[in-house]
């Protein structure tokens, strides 16, 4: 997974109007947990942003005050019901072999021999739920749909990766490959021609 650098300082004070001035000056409330201590922090919105919005999931390296370095994925964060500006975040510090549950983005990877025969792939999930080690955990989750027909699907269950507990339901779908009115018609008419050769 992928490794970005951001700088956070220690929140000193608390409270509302605290946290009001911070956003002001463009920094972002936040909680980091997970280790040996909760610890409030100050981020500076357009560093926060990078995690937020994109679909990949990023491990943050966080510098606190110039002096320790902590390992930390966002786990949640909180955002202006008007403006959408961020205005709050928590950070799980990430410990060497303990597991951590992140949501990884979906690649569908080949090219469908049912979507060259005319039919349509569709999307279902775009995130796959996953447990698993950092050190395990890829950049996003690759479904090959090379070998998938019109009316067949890949399932979470077909999914394996080393190292990796998947947590969706094993039966949720997350590609199809549907039949379009075309291939439809063109199953009828072929059906129809074979119906009427038979009866020659």
């Amino acid at each position: 997974m992928k490794t970005i650098a951001i700088q956070a300082e220690v929140k000193q004070t608390t409270g509302r109007s605290a946290a009001a001035r911070a956003r002001k000056e463009g920094k972002v409330p936040c909680v980091l947990y997970g280790g040996s201590e909760n610890i409030n922090l100050l981020v500076e919105e357009k560093e926060l942003n990078k995690f937020l919005y994109t679909p990949e999931v990023m491990i943050a390296e966080i510098n606190i005050d110039g002096g320790k370095s902590v390992k930390a994925l966002v786990q949640d964060a909180q955002f202006h019901p008007v403006s959408d500006a961020t205005i709050h975040a928590d950070f799980l510090e990430l410990t060497p072999g303990t597991p951590v549950r992140v949501s990884l983005p979906i690649k569908p990877v080949g090219n469908s021999v049912g979507v060259r025969a005319g039919g349509k792939l569709k999307e279902i999930l775009r995130k796959l739920k996953v447990k698993g080690n950092t050190e395990n955990l890829p950049d996003f989750v690759e479904v090959d749909i090379t070998n998938v027909n019109i009316g067949q699907s890949v399932r979470v269950r077909d999914i394996k990766i080393d190292g990796v507990e998947f947590l969706d339901a094993p039966e949720n779908v997350i590609v199809t490959v549907s039949a379009t009115r075309a291939t439809r018609q063109a199953a009828e008419e072929a059906a129809a021609a074979e119906k009427g050769g038979k009866k020659k």
